[in-house]
């Protein structure tokens, strides 16, 4: 199953490589398994820094959600780290993937450098872009931004859930939801057909976001989901 919580790191390359590993520990330990690393400023140099750093320091991670039931904690699987936007960095960091958007390499062109196993992924803003995603080997389709963002500097256009609704009766990959995503959301966000959703700034402004992961996936849990 696709994991229902798609944290991103947005790692400025003035930030401080330990502070990045810290909060992905964090989340973590609030149950995350599935961490986007993006950081949109970074040289090639610092961003191959970067990854190679945080994959060094969640290599092996076995730690089961805060608060978890026993089945969950004993959960052995490592936590799967996809690179934004490099696919080359992705491959030679030994990371499990990467995101690709549509101003970068196509999906298959990323593919002959990150093959099956491991995982691409690619943004998508209209249907259009995800009918065409759809016939890739991408491996899932974000969509979005589903509500108003600030965490990139010339969004797209927002697509709302009624667009959500539409992407699922269009493809069986896995659709990961993005853009202005809170816990006060997420519930309605799944309902309209999400697998996953991709959340920044409401993890990274929490109080504690340990607790605040491990309340997405409770929501996760709790919400039913439309079917493709």
């Amino acid at each position: 199953m696709f994991p229902a919580l798609y944290a991103i790191l947005d790692a400025s390359s003035a930030d401080p490589i330990e502070s990045t590993i810290s909060f992905a520990d964090d989340l973590v330990r609030g149950g995350v398994r599935l961490i986007q690393l993006r950081a949109k400023n970074a040289s090639a140099g610092r961003l191959y820094e970067i990854s190679q750093a945080l994959i060094a320091g969640l290599k092996g991670s076995a730690r089961g959600p805060a608060n978890s039931s026993s089945e969950t904690s004993s959960n052995l699987e490592r936590v799967m780290v996809i690179v934004n936007d490099r696919p080359d960095i992705a491959a030679m960091v030994g990371a499990q993937g990467v995101h690709v958007g549509q101003e970068d390499l196509p999906v298959e062109a990323a593919r002959t450098i990150c093959p099956s196993p491991l995982w691409v992924g690619v943004s998508t803003h209209n249907l259009d872009q995800l009918r065409a995603a759809d016939g890739t080997s991408a491996d899932y389709i974000a969509v979005g931004p589903i509500f108003q963002t600030a965490t990139k500097q010339n969004p797209d256009p927002i697509v709302g859930l009624d667009f959500l609704r539409k992407a699922r009766n269009l493809t069986r990959k896995p659709l990961v939801a993005i853009g202005g995503i809170t816990v006060k959301s997420a519930g309605q966000v799944f309902r309209a057909g999400a697998d996953s959703v991709a959340v920044i700034s409401d993890l990274r402004s929490a109080p504690d976001p340990v607790q605040r992961a491990s309340e997405y996936l409770e929501i996760a849990r709790a919400t039913p989901r439309a079917s493709g």
